[in-house]
C-alpha cells in the first residue's frame, strides 16, 4: 500500500470511476484508469482505499489529508 498512489487517484478520479475499476479488477478485467501497483492485488488495495477515503470525505465533510489520516489509523488499528 502506497499512500502517495492512493492520494493521487483520490484526487484524479471520481468515485464512480474508482468503483468501476474495482469491479473490473474483481472480474479479472482490465481497468480504464491509471493505478500504480506491483500487481493487480496492490492496484485493488489502492482503489479500495481511495474509495473509502472519498466516501469518508463526503460523509464527514473533511479534506483529503484528514481522510487519509483516518484511513491509515483504521488500517493500523486493524493490524494491531
Amino acid at each position: 500500500m502506497q499512500i502517495p498512489v492512493i492520494r493521487r487517484i483520490v484526487e484524479e478520479y471520481s468515485l464512480e470511476q474508482l468503483q468501476n475499476a474495482e469491479a473490473a479488477l474483481l472480474e479479472e478485467q482490465p481497468i480504464e484508469i491509471d493505478v500504480d501497483g506491483n500487481d493487480e492485488g496492490e492496484q485493488l488495495t489502492h482503489i479500495m482505499a481511495a474509495i473509502w477515503i472519498k466516501q469518508e470525505m463526503e460523509k464527514e465533510d473533511i479534506p483529503i489529508g484528514k481522510a487519509v489520516r483516518n484511513y491509515t489509523v483504521k488500517v493500523r488499528n486493524s493490524i494491531s
